[in-house]
């Protein structure tokens, strides 16, 4: 099963929280780089960070090394997280990680579709969420209407994106991949260093593929 391809970026994914019934008390901003004195002077108080990349092969092997690093570790069992079994989707999922986690942050819409697939996963496993997912024609088909107001086209090279999570519970950075595993654990952070901690490691990204530019990032941020 798959999604329409979403194209990434503030106004698509506002208008995605908007459709899933995320009230306007946060919204996602650019990030237009990774260097410190510019993080350092963001002017809005980050709650996620989501980076998109492209899947490359050297990407591909960092991977399984993290994979193997990170096998012993057992994430904090306050963060959300699920599987992506649907093609597509990374956007949507990078939707619902940051709300997940930030959820005692945020506020929600009577009938929001986002905070009732919330409340059902809330004990759920992450392959089960990634089955609730499936199942879940109102997120679904939020994701498709807003896709079809985008630009996204197929991608002529061959090479693939995909977005990931950055978000702090109990002051630790988790790094949420749906291809993954389970949570990324980064180590220690805090609400006020999240943005420049976690973009350390989306430099890192950035650092093992070259100099390739087709990397963005985005925040989700408390309104002003």
């Amino acid at each position: 099963m798959a999604l329409s391809p979403m194209e990434i970026n503030p106004e698509m994914l506002n208008k995605l929280n908007k459709k899933v019934g995320v009230s306007p008390t946060v919204h996602y901003v650019d990030v237009l780089g990774f260097e410190s004195t510019y993080l350092q002077s963001f002017p809005h108080d980050v709650l996620s960070l989501l980076l998109l990349f492209p899947l490359t092969p050297q990407h591909g092997e960092f991977r399984k090394k993290q994979d193997d690093e990170q096998k012993d570790k057992e994430p904090d069992a306050k963060v959300y997280f699920m599987k992506q079994t649907l093609e597509n989707s990374c956007g949507l999922l990078a939707v619902i990680h940051a709300a997940a986690c930030n959820k005692d942050k945020l506020s929600f819409d009577n009938d929001s579709a986002l905070k009732n697939f919330l409340d059902k996963s809330a004990d759920a496993s992450p392959d089960d969420r990634a089955k609730l997912l499936e199942e879940n024609e109102d997120l679904r088909s939020a994701h498709n209407s807003i896709a079809a107001e985008g630009q996204c086209r197929p991608n002529e090279d061959g090479i693939h994106f995909h977005l990931v999570v950055f978000t702090a519970v109990n002051g630790h950075l988790y790094e949420l991949d749906g291809l993954t595993g389970k949570p990324i654990d980064h180590g220690p952070t805090s609400e006020g260093k999240l943005l420049e901690d976690a973009g350390k490691i989306c430099k890192q990204f950035t650092e093992r593929e070259h100099g390739d530019v087709r990397f963005s990032a985005v925040a989700l941020v408390k309104a002003a």
